[in-house]
């Protein structure tokens, strides 16, 4: 069995802590504010730390949950100032996000790995192909590309352009060109060849096209025909800086994509990382990478509590 996600690096640590640096720096402020050294703890500190958590895009419903359990705590006695608060709240943001479980559809070894990547146009969705091609040919592992997304020959071309820059093969058809018919092409190709992994890139599909997401399931379909189990990962693409809409992003790609995992991209260029937390709590689906620049060795491997550490300090 190929695993596509191995334990992370120590240098893209540094860069995941470095992606978060603009989150933590606005949520430092408010939490100095809010949660002053040696203040005992009250309703008004519990009040006005809701409102940051609310502030820092962790979702309504997510901050409740996390409000909850500090004020029981807080009611017998378990916490008693502004620094335990701070404590407990890093252990409880960590706890959603270690609560989720990493499955995937499992390849059995027959045939290459078939990773799927869908998202919304303007995601990063074909950069992530080429920054997780990148990682994968380092890793020793052989890899094709999948040019699926035939309804702009713009998508095309820039996935053309990762592949020549990772020096991998892809397999693709005209502008126009039946979307299934790519993927049947490109799985033959790679069952012949010997190919370890197969990354498809899909249309930049709107959450709310029904047929667009009817196209998607036909690819599938025709993926499992080919490979058993395929697609063994369908990883969702998701622009950090769209906040709360990316939930409604992902809720509609979890119920007609089947989505194993995300991949947060921009997530440097957002000061609401607090949507990282909402989304794995409230969608029960973990996070795999998240991009942390735009040169092809910037896709760090999500650590939850590297990411904690660095949101809360």
């Amino acid at each position: 069995m190929i695993t596509l996600f191995g334990p992370p690096e120590p240098t893209l640590l540094e860069r995941l802590k470095e992606s978060v640096q603009r989150t933590r720096t606005d949520l430092e402020v408010i939490l100095a504010d809010v949660l002053p050294i040696g203040r005992e703890i009250d309703p008004a500190l519990l009040d006005k730390l809701e409102t940051a958590l609310l502030s820092a895009d962790l979702g309504v419903a997510t901050t409740k949950e996390v409000l909850a359990a500090l004020k029981d705590q807080a009611a017998k006695q378990l916490l008693k100032d502004s620094g335990q608060i701070r404590v407990e709240l890093k252990a409880q943001l960590l706890r959603i996000l270690r609560a989720v479980p990493v499955t995937t559809n499992g390849n059995t070894g027959v045939g290459p790995a078939v990773v799927f990547v869908v998202g919304v146009n303007g995601t990063g969705k074909t950069t992530t192909i080429g920054k997780l091609a990148n990682r994968l040919k380092k890793e020793g592992r052989s890899v094709l590309l999948c040019a699926a997304d035939t309804f702009r020959a713009a998508a095309i071309e820039q996935l053309a352009i990762w592949a020549q820059r990772n020096g991998v093969e892809m397999i693709k058809q005209k502008t126009g060109a039946d979307p299934a018919a790519v993927v049947y092409d490109a799985l033959t190709a790679a069952r012949s060849r010997g190919v370890d992994v197969v990354i498809v890139d899909t249309a930049g599909r709107l959450h709310n096209k029904s047929n667009l997401m009817a196209e998607l399931d036909k690819m599938k379909r025709t993926a499992a025909k080919l490979v058993e189990g395929a697609p063994h990962e369908v990883l969702l693409v998701l622009d950090a800086t769209t906040g709360q809409n990316g939930l409604v992003q992902a809720r509609e790609f979890m119920a007609n994509a089947g989505a194993t995992g995300l991949v947060l991209t921009k997530l440097d260029g957002t000061a609401k990382g607090g949507i990282v937390v909402a989304i794995t709590r409230e969608l029960n689906l973990p996070i795999r990478y998240v991009g942390t620049g735009e040169k092809i060795d910037d896709l760090a491997p999500f650590d939850a509590s590297t990411f904690v550490n660095s949101l809360l300090g």
